[in-house]
């Protein structure tokens, strides 16, 4: 008779007792639940308006303290935050504006900013008419925007390097306390690029600096976008679901995967 050694039987027990056929393999443990949020994260998910309303209809005190100190902290952030956004845009400059805009602008140190850093900036060269470049040029206009924390400069490849190949346009280099800290040229030359590809390299070569804290979430997935609507309104029942818009939200993540264009290593721009 065959014996199967994976069934669970009491002939099998007394054959593993014995060494006739090796133990059964343990059984994984099942999962952890993921852990409850908690106040803070909960809080986290409102406006500074909406944290506003839920502290005037909060029915305890505790809470109510609670919530405003929280509201009050989010101000503070939100203050430092705006303080800090002082570009949001691409702005245009000339051989002349280099060493001014670009050099001299990474050595300023942000307000409250203790490490003294310096300001990132990011240097687009570029050509009009060339394909790659014109997309290029839409996606570092769309991350001025987003990061407006980082100084985003544009100017005519050749107007800046005399005689610049359009094998090495689009090309960027970012600076930081004077410094070249990266730089890739002929950006999109190998395939057509996303904006994610651009954004996960300025991310890894430190030009974009994120906020101290994510802001609130408003992304539901597909399961929770009609209750979310429905609550929309109501900060109060809003933060009574807010656990499993919590657990349910996949967290955006972008790719750092970083890979040098092979034009990289024979060519250093300095001025």
């Amino acid at each position: 008779m065959a014996v199967n050694p994976n069934e669970d039987t009491e002939f099998n027990d007394a054959l593993r007792k014995y060494g006739i056929i090796p133990p059964r393999e343990p059984t994984p443990p099942s999962p952890s639940p993921p852990p409850s949020p908690t106040l803070d994260d909960v809080l986290n998910e409102f406006t500074s308006k909406e944290l506003l309303e839920l502290a005037e209809d909060s029915k305890d005190d505790q809470t109510e303290r609670f919530i405003a100190q929280h509201r009050q902290q989010r101000l503070a952030e939100e203050r430092r935050e705006q303080k800090r956004a002082r570009f949001g845009r691409v702005y245009p400059i000339g051989r002349d504006d280099y060493t001014r805009e670009v050099t001299e602008a990474s050595k300023v140190d942000e307000e409250d900013d203790d490490d003294e850093k310096g300001t990132a900036v990011v240097c687009f060269l570029y050509k009009d008419g060339l394909p790659r470049s014109d997309l290029a040029s839409r996606h570092i206009n769309a991350l001025a925007q987003r990061y407006s924390r980082t100084k985003f400069i544009s100017i005519v490849g050749d107007r800046c390097i005399p005689n610049l190949p359009d094998a090495r346009v689009p090309m960027i280099i970012v600076y930081r306390k004077g410094e070249v800290k990266n730089q890739v040229m002929g950006w999109g030359s190998d395939k057509e690029r996303r904006i994610e590809e651009l954004e996960a390299w300025l991310l890894v070569t430190g030009a974009l600096d994120l906020p101290d804290r994510p802001g609130p979430k408003r992304t539901g997935g597909s399961d929770n976008e009609d209750l979310e609507d429905d609550l929309s309104d109501d900060p109060s029942s809003r933060m009574r679901s807010s656990s499993a818009f919590t657990n349910a939200r996949p967290q955006k993540n972008i790719r750092s995967s970083q890979k040098k264009n092979d034009s990289d290593s024979d060519f250093e721009f300095d001025m």
